[in-house]
C-alpha cells in the first residue's frame, strides 16, 4: 500500500505546472473535447508507468533496500530539481484530420517518457517492490492532476498560479529528497 499512496502523491505533485499539465491544456484549448483527451491521457500515463514500475521491478532485485531508498531519495531530489525550471507553455492546438484519441496519445505518451514522474515511478516500484501499486498509484496521480488542465483549457495557465506552486512544490521535494537520503545514510 505504500507503493500506491508515495506514488500517487508524488506523481500527483510532479505534474503541477509540468510539460504534461501544460500540454493537456493546449490540448483541451484547441481540440475542446477534454474527455477524449482524458483518455487519451490516462492511456499514456498507464503505459509510461507501466514501462518504469516494470523497469523498477528489474532493479529492484539487483540493489540493497538501503540502495533502494537512495533511488527514490534522487527521483524525489531529481522532481525537486526539475520542479524549479519552468516548463515552456505550448501553444494551443488546432484539430487536424487524426482523431483527437490518437493525438493526444502519442503528444502526453511523448512528454512522459523519460519525465519526473516517470523517475519517481521507478524509483518507488524498486524501493517498494511492487509493479502494480506503483503504476497504479502513478497512473492515478498523473491523471487527477490534469483533470483542471483538461477542463480549464487554454485559461488554465492564467487561472492558477503555477509558478508559486511550481516553486512550493519543488521545495518540498527538495526537502524530503534530503530527508529520505539523510535517512537512507544513516546520517538522521
Amino acid at each position: 500500500m505504500d507503493a500506491l499512496l508515495t506514488s500517487f502523491i508524488a506523481t500527483l505533485f510532479a505534474e503541477f505546472g509540468d510539460k504534461t499539465q501544460l500540454l493537456v491544456a493546449a490540448l483541451a484549448a484547441g481540440y475542446r473535447r477534454p474527455v477524449a483527451i482524458l483518455v487519451a491521457l490516462a492511456l499514456a500515463a498507464a503505459v509510461s508507468a507501466v514501462i518504469a514500475a516494470f523497469a523498477g521491478i528489474a532493479v529492484h532485485g539487483m540493489i540493497t533496500p538501503r540502495a533502494a531508498t537512495l533511488l527514490a531519495a534522487l527521483a524525489l531530489l531529481y522532481a525537486g530539481a526539475a520542479g524549479l525550471w519552468r516548463a515552456k507553455q505550448p501553444t494551443a492546438m488546432s484539430p487536424g484530420k487524426m482523431p483527437v484519441l490518437v493525438v493526444a496519445f502519442i503528444c502526453v505518451l511523448a512528454a512522459e517518457m523519460g519525465d519526473k514522474t516517470q523517475f519517481l515511478t521507478f524509483a518507488f516500484a524498486a524501493r517498494f517492490d511492487s509493479f502494480a501499486l506503483a503504476a497504479i498509484g502513478s497512473t492515478a496521480g498523473v491523471i487527477v492532476a490534469n483533470v483542471p488542465a483538461a477542463a480549464l483549457g487554454a485559461s488554465y495557465a492564467t487561472s492558477v498560479p503555477l509558478k508559486p506552486v511550481r516553486i512550493a512544490i519543488a521545495a518540498m521535494f527538495l526537502l524530503f529528497g534530503a530527508i529520505t537520503a539523510l535517512s537512507a545514510l544513516r546520517l538522521i
